[in-house]
């Protein structure tokens, strides 16, 4: 009976260890697992981040473009409405001084009336059409200048509705 109980006892022995190793067999796959599974996730997580901050940075880098393409619209718009200024005075002082140069050699005062009158119609209608042309470029150079900031908002816009 000893004997069977020492078979008996070894086989219990040898089967614990059986299922010890097993066991440890299991608990270590399942930790290896679980770490593997960890290690994905936290580098996913990771890439996403990564890829989200490069994205945030490239869209800053379009919005600064956009802000100096406006800048530099408004400043040509500027530029070019400066320039009318420049040329319509110009034109101006010119006309006065060939009116001038008329008015000095009218013969009565019914001719410098009529000149007179002549020129203050003629002067009047282009101040009015050079207002217009002044008007007319300040609106293009507006809305030249807002164009790359509209489109950054639209791109802006168009990105969050993709990302629902």
């Amino acid at each position: 009976m000893v004997e069977k109980v020492e078979k008996v006892t070894e086989a219990t022995a040898t089967d614990a260890q059986k299922a010890s190793a097993a066991g440890e067999k299991f608990v270590k796959d399942a930790v290896a697992k679980a770490t593997a599974l960890g290690d994905q996730a936290f580098r996913e997580g990771f890439d996403k981040s990564l890829n989200s901050l490069n994205e945030l940075n490239a869209q800053g880098k379009r919005n600064l473009e956009a802000v100096v393409a406006s800048v530099t619209a408004a400043t040509k718009g500027a530029e070019q409405v400066s320039a009318q200024a420049v040329a319509f005075t110009k034109k101006a002082v010119e006309g006065q001084v060939e009116q001038a140069r008329a008015l000095s050699t009218a013969r009565s005062v019914q001719e410098v009336v009529e000149l007179q009158t002549t020129y203050a119609k003629s002067a009047l209608e282009a101040y009015v059409a050079e207002l217009n042309r002044f008007s007319e470029t300040f609106s293009a150079a507006v809305k030249e200048s807002f164009r790359p900031l509209n489109e950054r908002a639209t791109a802006v816009v168009e990105t969050l509705q993709a990302v629902r």
